[in-house]
């Protein structure tokens, strides 16, 4: 009992503390746009969240039907007064205490003070039922906004629940139960069926089916093989499995879906960053103008009533209130990020989001991008003079010095690998294969260009062979080669007809000979393909495109595509085969590999766009319209408040609507 606990106590404290570093991004968050909330709501239900607007709204509206409908005698001089100062209180005192507490941090101009100046200003020329309306309606706007922002914080928290709190390991064939945060590297996690994987790890077992939702969007069971990967987060479907862990807790591939998620609100897209700076400049230029219609008729109107001129002031204070802009835009940002987590797709920042809706060129390794990544051995083609099977296990053993999916296919075809075999001056050589010593001879295991590079002489043309050829050399000589065939991914076709649609050229970069790579891209349709890439290759191809003022969007999974994936305008990073280089690299991350989220990524991007500019036109359309009216006298404080605060709510809604739709 003591253990369960201190288990939940440990278990409360990680919460707690994931829970602090998205508050305290958003307090930053609040302190650049000068919108800064109480985050104490967040522990209320909604209807605690909107009891002090049924309040002041019931009182609103009973004293709208004393004064209008059913004429009461007693509800005259300073009992209507108290009255409509009870509608007001339950809604004005938080904003105006959130207008001192602004003014205490030296940001006098925020929007808490334009709404107090301008509702105490109604209540002081008598003017009660639009005091409390305009204060009410703010009131249920910035309910609407941090409902949306619960939501939206919601979602990333969810993702801490993928993670079990405990996982059972097998110590000398007996199953034991420990905290998931403490089991090592190596241990074996027995997973019975609806168990939850708690570490990254490789699956032992034959066969297994998983569910991947809480890590790739996509609710279709996933079925891995012995050998293979699976991710904390998946759900063990069927029979017992048993997986070895090969990744500590805190470095799982979820922990740092987390982290990047919680990093993503800090980096904010240049709309949003505008909209920032420009309201801490707008709002001073208002508060002014409003003084200055106040007073400066007084000079040149002959029947000058200062009431009338204060009323005008007052109104145009309301309508001029940015909260529309300083709300909307980021809560539109912050969906769209949502909207793309929810799909199985990371983006690093907002400001990635605009990138994407403005992409023109997708570029794309071939290699686990396009293609499975997932080889196998064909045949093996060796000369007669040589011993195929010693070569072979020659082969095994240096390619097992490598993470290549061609390693893994060499070492599933030959079996074991022979541990007497003794390896000296191993060398891994970018783009081109490995080299080896073994007993005193120099063995080379890679492409054709590794052949070259040694002056090694062979009797082929690879180019004839449409395959992946991996060459052999051992002791200067030419052994031979192996044939490698890799299949192409259900969904790429589906990808390449989708980009052409957006409109956006596509290329294929690879360090794969030529001849496949042309092939590849020739069966999917795309644009320009490049082989016998090195890493500098690519990165020179990647310039050229960008030098055309052009924006690339990169798509990569190797340790080698982490150069180019830097380069482009956007790095978007395939994150289940993808190496931790590359995913710490890129912008944007695909969790399941597939590359028709690449089109995906693009339209969500382009949707968040389209609503935060249909914000910024609404709001500012409306604004001028009624500011023009309220200066001229034409509108009365019921028009100031829709302008304000309904055009308020109209953004909100507008934003929250992006993740609610299907890509």
């Amino acid at each position: 009992m003591t253990d369960n606990k201190s288990q939940k106590t440990e278990d409360d404290g990680e919460c707690c503390r994931i829970e602090e570093k998205i508050n305290k991004a958003e307090e930053q968050h609040s302190e650049e746009d000068g919108h800064d909330h109480d985050h104490s709501i967040k522990e209320k239900s909604t209807f605690q969240l909107f009891l002090p607007a049924i309040i002041s709204f019931g009182l609103l509206l009973l004293a709208i039907v004393f004064d209008n409908y059913f004429t009461q005698s007693w509800f005259t001089g300073w009992v209507r007064i108290v009255w409509y100062c009870a509608a007001y209180l339950p809604v004005g005192l938080p904003v105006i205490k959130e207008a001192i507490q602004s003014i205490r941090k030296s940001d006098v101009f925020s929007e808490f003070l334009l709404m107090s100046i301008a509702t105490i200003g109604a209540f002081a020329i008598g003017e009660y039922p639009e005091g409390v309306a305009v204060m009410l309606f703010y009131a249920i706007g910035e309910i609407f906004q941090s409902l949306a922002v619960q939501r939206a914080k919601r979602n990333i928290k969810s993702l801490l629940d993928q993670r079990p709190d405990e996982v059972t390991i097998l110590e000398n064939n007996v199953a034991k139960t420990i905290k998931a945060s403490t089991a090592k590297i190596g241990d074996i996690i027995q997973l019975k069926a609806g168990d939850k994987l708690g570490l990254d790890g490789e699956l032992l077992s034959d066969k297994a089916s998983f569910n991947t939702a809480a890590l790739t969007g996509e609710s279709k069971p996933d079925s891995k093989l012995k050998g293979e990967t699976v991710l904390a987060g998946m759900i063990n479907l069927n029979t017992v499995s048993q997986v070895k862990v090969t990744t500590a807790y805190t470095d799982s591939k979820l922990s740092k879906i987390l982290e990047m998620v919680q990093e993503a609100t800090s980096k904010k897209a240049p709309t949003e960053l505008f909209i920032r700076k420009f309201a801490k400049i707008y709002t001073p230029i208002v508060v002014f103008l409003a003084i200055g219609i106040c007073i400066v008729p007084m000079l040149f109107v002959e029947n000058y009533v200062f009431n009338d001129w204060l009323y005008r002031a007052l109104i145009f204070l309301v309508i001029s209130c940015p909260c529309a802009l300083v709300i909307s835009i980021p809560l539109g940002y912050f969906g769209g990020i949502g909207a793309a987590s929810k799909n199985g797709i990371l983006f690093k920042g907002s400001n990635f989001l605009d990138v994407m809706a403005s992409i023109q060129n997708v570029v794309m390794d071939k290699t686990g991008t396009m293609t499975e990544g997932v080889f196998k051995v064909q045949e093996v083609v060796f000369k007669a003079d040589f011993d195929q099977n010693e070569i072979l296990q020659l082969v095994n053993a240096l390619e097992s010095q490598s993470t290549h999916p061609v390693a893994t296919a060499i070492h599933e075809f030959v079996g074991e690998i022979d541990s007497k075999i003794s390896l000296k001056e191993v060398e891994e050589i970018a783009g081109h294969g490995l080299k080896a010593n073994v007993n005193g001879k120099e063995v080379l295991v890679g492409n054709f260009k590794l052949m070259d590079k040694f002056s090694i002489k062979y009797d082929i043309d690879p180019s004839s062979i449409v395959y992946t050829l991996i060459a052999v050399a051992y002791d200067k000589k030419f052994v031979g080669y192996l044939t490698i065939a890799d299949s192409i991914k259900e969904d790429a076709q589906i990808t390449i007809d989708k980009l052409k649609a957006l409109g956006i050229k596509t290329t294929m970069l690879s360090g794969d000979k030529n001849n496949v790579v042309q092939f590849v891209a020739q069966k999917l349709g795309i644009t320009n393909a490049f082989g016998d890439l090195l890493p500098e290759d690519k990165v020179n191809k990647v310039k050229e495109i960008i030098a055309k003022n052009q924006t690339v969007a990169f798509v990569g999974d190797g340790v080698n595509d982490a150069p180019v994936v830097a380069l482009s305008n956007v790095g978007i990073a395939m994150g289940g085969l993808g190496s931790d280089a590359t995913i710490e690299t890129a912008d944007v991350v695909i969790q399941d590999d597939k590359p028709s989220k690449i089109p995906m990524a693009i339209n969500i991007g382009k949707q968040t766009k389209k609503i935060v500019w249909q914000n910024i036109t609404l709001a500012f359309t409306v604004k001028a319209i009624v500011l023009i009216l309220g200066a001229g006298g034409l509108a009365t404080m019921w028009e100031a408040v829709f302008a304000d605060v309904g055009v308020a709510l109209l953004a909100i809604l507008n934003a929250v609507r992006i993740q609610r739709m299907k890509f």
